[in-house]
């Protein structure tokens, strides 16, 4: 197709993307690759283990975002000792509550996995800077972010398609 100033590089790519892929092959013959087996990430298995999962750390960081919101004076004491002041509860509680919402409706649940990573990746700076113990405060929200994103790798096959687990190192 010779280049016409008067159609734009959209119709030309256009044009251009519609060949038949038959004419663009080397050969006919070529054997046809195999269809891939099943995997236990794609059994019902591997669905309620994920749903298991980000069940877990869904009903732990609820019980933390809503404590937050309601002002519980544990929620207050915990926020204070780590170096918050009081006014700042009911604002992370409302971050945490709006991480929480988009997490737990499947359209947006990979969003709310990202902002649930900053938001406890915030938690892990915090407990760095206070020089908490490192396996039972500094790498909890950590575990949590674990269960969050290997929950929804296990439920979302889109998710696995794009971060693959291979056998082979």
């Amino acid at each position: 197709m010779a280049w016409d100033e008067n159609r734009s590089k959209f119709a030309y790519v256009f044009a251009v993307s519609t060949i038949p892929m038959e004419s663009h092959t080397m050969s006919s013959n070529a054997p046809t690759p195999a269809p891939a087996s099943p995997s236990f990430f794609d059994s019902k298995g591997a669905l309620w283990t994920g749903r298991a999962l980000s069940g877990l750390a869904s009903l732990a960081l609820l019980m933390d975002w809503a404590m937050k919101v309601a002002h519980r004076p544990e929620a207050v004491k915990g926020t204070i000792a780590c170096g918050y002041s009081e006014s700042a509860v009911l604002t992370i509680g409302l971050l945490g509550m709006s991480c929480w919402i988009l997490y737990v409706v499947p359209r947006t649940a990979v969003l709310g996995a990202i902002l649930w990573t900053g938001y406890l990746g915030g938690a892990v700076a915090t407990h760095v800077r206070l020089g908490n113990p490192l396996f039972s405060h500094v790498l909890s929200p950590v575990y949590v972010a674990i269960f969050l994103w290997g929950g929804l790798w296990l439920r979302e096959r889109r998710l696995r398609a794009l971060v693959p687990v291979t056998h082979r190192i």
